[in-house]
């Protein structure tokens, strides 16, 4: 039997009984800790400040509203949560206690990736024996965990590839996990051989889906849009399918499609912060404010506190206020802002968000001559390495809200000009930057017009390349990408610096230029749309590991180090 003494858990049941009784079950194997909450809610805040040895979750929790009338989160949703979130080490041994037997309940906790569940009422042997096991198995594939801890993502995918041919304990698992770490080294054709095996063994949900990430992986998106669809048909609860999903037609242009997406997503996981948050954001630029408003409110009361709460809903919920013409809930956005910002005022991001919101506070005062003045300063950024394609929304956004509001800005095309060259090129980001503006329809035409410009400023430098002269494509790309700061013209420089090296005489220095310019643009990539629409971490399996080597931005929500890439 497995030694639990010196261990510590968490238990989380709306039930105080429950969780007594199993506290003190837990005691008497020995476990030295055992900390109790009754919500998900505060569970999320202990797991974010304290790693557990052993979770026990509460399936369902007794009704409770999170303010708007709706359930609360469920134990799947929570752990769902918080393995996105990265809050959950690999260590730690996760336990779903339902008090349903039905069929759907077993299948959804055996579906939610957790390390075992429990059907009330149990005996105390049957829960020592439960979390046993769960630890023997972490146990059994501690090589492969400790080499994802390494970060040896290629010789943990090889461990875990030898254990499911051989058929090792867990071989299943090791599968999951095997092609997880795959798809994150871009090895999609391995990945998708190996989920290809394990559903000729049986179909499950997790590997039909991890088929259709291999098939992006390998820009084949029409067989994955037929991949997901008849998942989707065949499981329609399953809700990381539909975050794949959307974010497929998000990078397609699909964006009224990726809102009803996102929006069946929500409407399975209604607890889940990062759902409605996305549905949220996503739904205000494409101009549907009602759900906009809805999902944004509900984000607000789930996120409180939170660290997966991001800070750029405040500034949408406030451009929702500002049509409404509600200058109270413009004000408490501003306040619940200045909180964070007064313990790190240093923070560029932080620092935007409250210009916008002071500009449409003026705006609502009629205080036109500083709002102008506003505008001028928030322009001037629009070249700076760190305006990225969320503050150009936002700018965006500002100014089709004050132009259908009838203000008269000499500069404003301009502006929107400006934004436009630094960032169209990808189809998905122009749909974007076009549904963001189309409030103000010359605004939106600007961005129709300059997506053009840019693909045929890059058309004519490519010609370069085909007629045999690759060096004068490269320095055009790189003339371009200076003089506009796209990154798709410096990405395309990249690749034809990859393609043709050995042809470039001048190789160092046009590296040397391509990494001064890239400096200026920024690192993301020209297809990285906002922060909190970017889930590349959809349908993944995430793993905690050591030490991160990124550094999260302030106000934004964390973004785990992933298992696999989508």
């Amino acid at each position: 039997m497995t030694d639990l003494r010196g261990c510590s858990a968490l238990i989380i049941d709306s039930s105080p009984t429950s969780r007594s009784v199993m506290a003190t079950q837990l005691r008497e194997f020995g476990m030295a800790q055992a900390a109790q909450c009754g919500r998900a809610s505060e569970a999320r805040k202990l797991l974010e400040r304290h790693t557990y040895d052993v979770v026990l979750c509460e399936m369902d929790f007794q009704s409770v509203n999170v303010g708007d009338g709706s359930r609360a989160q469920s134990g799947p949703e929570l752990l769902d949560e918080l393995r996105r979130a990265n809050l959950l080490p690999w260590s730690t041994v996760f336990i779903m206690v339902t008090g349903e037997r039905t069929y759907a309940k077993v299948a959804e906790a055996a579906e939610s990736a957790l390390d075992s569940y429990l059907i009330k009422p149990f005996t105390a042997q049957a829960l020592q024996d439960r979390v046993a096991q769960s630890r023997r198995r972490k146990q059994a594939l501690e090589p492969i965990y400790a080499a994802v801890d390494k970060g040896d993502f290629e010789q943990a995918a090889k461990l875990c590839t030898v254990c499911f041919h051989a058929r090792a304990p867990y071989w299943l698992y090791a599968a999951r996990l095997g092609a997880e770490l795959l798809l994150r080294l871009d090895m999609h054709a391995a990945a998708r051989h190996l989920l290809d095996e394990v559903v000729k063994h049986q179909a499950l949900p997790w590997a039909r889906l991890g088929i259709a990430r291999a098939q992006l992986g390998q820009q084949q998106v029409t067989p994955a849009l037929r991949t997901l669809e008849s998942l989707i048909a065949a499981e329609p609860t399953f809700a990381d399918a539909y975050d794949v999903m959307g974010r497929t037609q998000m990078a397609m242009g699909q964006i009224d499609a990726a809102v009803a997406t996102y929006q069946r997503a929500a409407d399975l996981t209604p607890g889940a912060i990062r759902r409605q948050q996305k549905l949220g954001m996503l739904a205000f630029y494409n101009g549907d404010l009602e759900t906009a408003a809805k999902s944004l409110d509900k984000a607000v009361v789930l996120g409180q506190d939170s660290k997966l709460f991001d800070l750029q809903v405040l500034v949408l919920l406030a451009v929702v206020r500002f049509r409404q013409r509600d200058a109270k809930g413009l004000s408490r956005c501003k306040t619940e802002l200045q909180r964070v910002l007064d313990r790190v005022p240093g923070s560029p991001r932080l620092q935007r968000f409250r210009s916008v919101m002071e500009v449409l506070d003026l705006m609502l005062q009629r205080q036109v001559g500083q709002v102008i003045e506003r505008l001028k300063r928030m322009s001037a950024e629009i070249h700076a390495p760190d305006f990225d394609i969320e503050a150009a929304c936002n700018l965006l956004s500002l100014l089709a809200q004050l132009a259908e509001a009838e203000l008269t800005l000499p500069d404003a095309e301009l502006w929107v000009q400006r934004i436009a060259r630094r960032f169209v090129g990808a189809r998905g980001i122009t749909e974007l930057l076009v549904t963001v503006s189309q409030s103000h329809p010359p605004h939106a035409e600007v961005m129709r017009i300059e997506h053009q410009h840019i693909a045929t400023l890059s058309e004519k430098a490519m010609m370069f390349s085909i007629s045999g002269a690759p060096e004068r494509a490269v320095a055009a790309m790189l003339a371009h990408g200076r003089s506009t700061l796209n990154l798709k013209f410096l990405e395309t420089a990249q690749g034809l610096i990859n393609n043709y090296a050995d042809a470039l005489p001048d190789l160092p220095a046009l590296q040397q230029e391509l990494q001064a310019v890239r400096q200026q643009a920024g690192q993301r990539p020209s297809t990285a749309v906002p922060v909190g629409l970017d889930d590349d971490g959809a349908g993944r399996l995430r793993l905690r590991t050591k030490s991160p080597t990124h550094r999260r931005q302030v106000g934004r929500p964390p973004t785990a180090i992933p298992a696999a890439a989508a």
